[in-house]
């Protein structure tokens, strides 16, 4: 007999479900089921990017907001605003801990260097013409080289229109393609944070866990310059004026009742091979791990009894702990679940169809056998080429090479140059030599780079790389470890770029001038180069003969489900999204429900005054006093903190505004439940929870406790009349 969760998951791909990352244009396809849930406004609304309530949904680059006021006002996740945040404090004035709030405009400060808002103001199909500059014979690098030139072209035409970023993004395997259009604000300021024992009550114990009781929120706010247009940041800047705004919801939101998230998640794997989660899961997650718990283990031996590295450490800290929370939290899912089952069943029944006729045999069955074969040889490779990019991305070592890849690259015209490193990237790179400065420490740094070369030097031989080899001894040596202690303890004594100033004026150096350089990790970086270059190239070979075929699996695979009668979303990609659903709690296993609302009682039963339970005075004092104005959720009797709902979300989507039917802010998205990890790979309707902050708490907090009156009128919401709590 087949587990329940298996029956569930093989069930769920055949009926509707809340399941689906939707793009914008897909929803009046859904109109059906949008309103049968509760949706009120017209689903061709969600398709008007310029207009409510879409235009209000922006994105930070890696996470979500939205504006909530006509003066640019934006609220995202507390932990969003982490790293802004942690750049921002000093051991004197710790934001971390202690919060921050503007009492005026001119209070608000700087996020920091190369912090973005997006407004995305366009999206059209282009597959066509990306297509139609692919030469009909090509493949491997040439077919993909054909793709990116392509690319570039379109992304030059559309930011030679304005302050805009442009990308051309692929869909559903690279089947369709998408240019999307956002307008870049450059001057960005924190406006509002709670402190730590707010915004990260629970901490890492709580981390994708219910009941959850965090109030993971905070406020940014865009500037423009004086003429209305993107400006970096100067004191004469101006509050931007978006064309839309969320306003927050007039009526209260319930179990049971319609919300839907827009956003920006970044990466879910769910049309991928069963082959592709094989390896994920029985060989990658497990390293990764690993990898995660070493580098934590690290960064507490080396910043112990030194809180300012222990400070520009606190967000990288934070972001591994929720990336180490996540990957054990997939490994016990897959094995509980058993949806390898699922994933090799289900590709069984498109093998099927397509065998049933001649025609789609012909078409998609040796392009499916071809993928598989090179998708096999992909995993071979990924270990030690995904150890020395990880090494790569270290602050020293990873500004060298940075810095001398972008030195080769400014000789080419710029159309030729790789992506990431054309002009319009200058800035940007510019923008994270300057962040080092208060995120990397040069001890830190050290002992990681040399943990890294441990492990890749542990690798097969024909797997490693000979120059990187020669320079650290690397199979030369008896005693490795001290060999690498004196290796490095020279090259940072020696190094100039743990200086910013030294970083900077590096980036404007020419590729003749960092060759002649004698700082050791720009030696390093150019002697690596040619062998960088060419496994880079390799690659490129590689993914240019996998595009194509993957194409032709998605072709099947939507052919397939369509001839069913089902629609296909395309997996998350960074890209505008929406999902829905309803609020609604769930039974993670036998004898044990979890209800979709959690209250400020349980912040009481919760606080031990200790990290990272340790709930400020004033927030603890406001909940004894019960003074808890119209926030009042009737069925608890109490003011409602977080709840549960059965939307599709992944990373990227944190921020994310939740919305009632009427297109209202009724809550944030910030995590998902423990039991929907492997939703990335395998949405299971019974189990997997999304986890939003209700707006309510939100209001509570600003009003009750943190007086935050200038905003609240911002926002529209009026100061409601004082109540007592039973």
């Amino acid at each position: 007999m087949k587990p329940l969760s298996l029956i569930l998951l093989l069930v769920s791909s055949f009926v509707f479900a809340d399941e689906g990352m939707w793009m914008p244009q897909q929803m009046p396809e859904l109109e059906k089921e949008l309103k049968e849930l509760g949706l009120k406004i017209d689903p061709q609304d969600l398709t008007e990017l310029t207009g409510f309530p879409m235009g209000a949904i922006i994105s930070l680059g890696g996470c979500t907001a939205s504006f909530v006021s006509e003066i640019g006002l934006a609220v995202t996740n507390h932990h969003c605003a982490y790293g802004v945040i942690q750049y921002n404090s000093t051991p004197e004035n710790n934001l971390l801990e202690n919060g921050f709030y503007a009492k005026n405009l001119t209070d608000e400060i700087p996020a920091g260097p190369g912090s973005r808002i997006y407004v995305t103001v366009e999206v059209k199909n282009v597959t066509d013409q990306v297509m139609a500059a692919v030469p009909s014979e090509a493949k491997g690098k040439v077919y993909l080289d054909a793709i990116d030139s392509q690319i570039k072209k379109m992304i030059a035409e559309g930011e030679a229109s304005g302050p805009f970023r442009c990308s051309v993004d692929r869909f559903y395997g690279g089947k369709e393609f998408y240019f999307i259009k956002k307008l870049e604000i450059k001057d960005v300021r924190l406006v509002y944070a709670p402190p730590g024992g707010v915004g990260k009550f629970g901490g890492d114990i709580d981390n994708w866990m219910w009941p959850r009781h965090t109030g993971d929120f905070a406020f940014y706010r865009a500037y423009v310059g004086p003429d209305g247009q993107p400006a970096e940041f100067s004191e004469e800047n101006v509050p931007f004026e978006p064309k839309h705004y969320l306003k927050v919801a007039k009526e209260p939101l319930n179990e049971g009742d319609y919300v839907m998230v827009a956003g920006y998640p970044g990466r879910t794997n769910r049309h991928a091979r069963a082959s592709e989660v094989a390896f994920q899961f029985e060989t990658s997650y497990p390293q990764r791990i690993q990898i995660f718990k070493d580098i934590l283990e690290i960064i507490a031996n080396e910043t112990k009894g030194n809180p300012q590295a222990a400070l520009k450490y606190a967000a990288t800290t934070s972001y591994i702990n929720n990336g180490l929370k996540n990957n054990q939290g997939m490994l016990e899912g897959f094995e509980k679940t058993g949806f390898m089952q699922v994933k090799q069943e289900r590709e069984q029944k498109l093998l099927n169809w397509i065998q049933e006729d001649s025609g789609r045999a012909k078409r998609f069955e040796p392009a499916i056998l071809e993928l598989e074969q090179l998708l096999s040889e992909e995993y071979q490779l990924k270990q030690a080429s995904s150890l020395l990019t990880l090494a790569k991305r270290l602050g020293v070592f990873g500004s060298a090479v940075t810095l001398h890849r972008l030195s080769v690259e400014k000789e080419k015209p710029d159309s030729e140059r790789e992506l990431k490193f054309q002009a319009r990237d200058f800035g940007r790179i510019k923008m994270g030599l300057k962040r080092m400065a208060r995120t990397m420490d040069p001890n830190v740094d050290q002992a990681l780079l040399k943990y890294f070369i441990e492990k890749y030097a542990k690798l097969p031989a024909e797997t490693r790389m000979a120059e990187f080899d020669q320079w650290f001894g690397i199979g030369k040596v008896d005693d490795l470890d001290n060999h690498l202690d004196k290796v490095l303890n020279d090259m940072y004594e020696k190094t100039t770029l743990t200086s910013t100033e030294k970083r900077l004026a590096w980036s404007e150096a020419s590729r003749k001038e960092i060759e002649a350089s004698e700082d050791p990790f720009l030696q390093l970086a150019v002697k690596l180069f040619p062998s960088s270059l060419k496994l880079e190239h390799e690659k490129k070979e590689r993914l240019g003969r996998i595009t194509p075929l993957r194409k032709a699996y998605m072709e099947a695979l939507v052919a397939f489900n369509s001839e069913q009668g089902y629609n296909v979303y395309p997996d998350a990609n960074g890209s505008l999204r929406i999902t829905f659903g309803t609020v609604k709690g769930y039974q993670p296993k036998d004898g044990v429900f979890h209800t979709p609302f959690t209250s400020l009682k349980g912040i009481l039963e919760k606080d031990t005054g200790v990290d990272p339970f340790n709930s400020p005075q004033r927030v603890l004092e406001a909940i004894r006093n019960k003074s808890t104005s119209n926030y009042v959720h009737e069925p608890i009797n109490c003011v409602p903190v977080n709840y549960l709902s059965t939307v599709d979300t992944t990373g990227g989507n944190s921020g994310s505004p939740t919305l009632n039917g009427s297109g209202e802010l009724i809550g944030l998205l910030f995590d998902g439940n423990y039991e929907s990890m492997t939703s990335d790979w395998l949405f299971n309707t019974e189990l997997t929870r999304s986890i939003h902050v209700d707006v309510r708490y939100i209001l509570w907090l600003m009003d009750e406790v943190d007086h935050a009156d200038r905003l609240l009128e911002e926002m529209g919401v009026k100061k409601p009349k004082t109540q007592k709590m039973m």
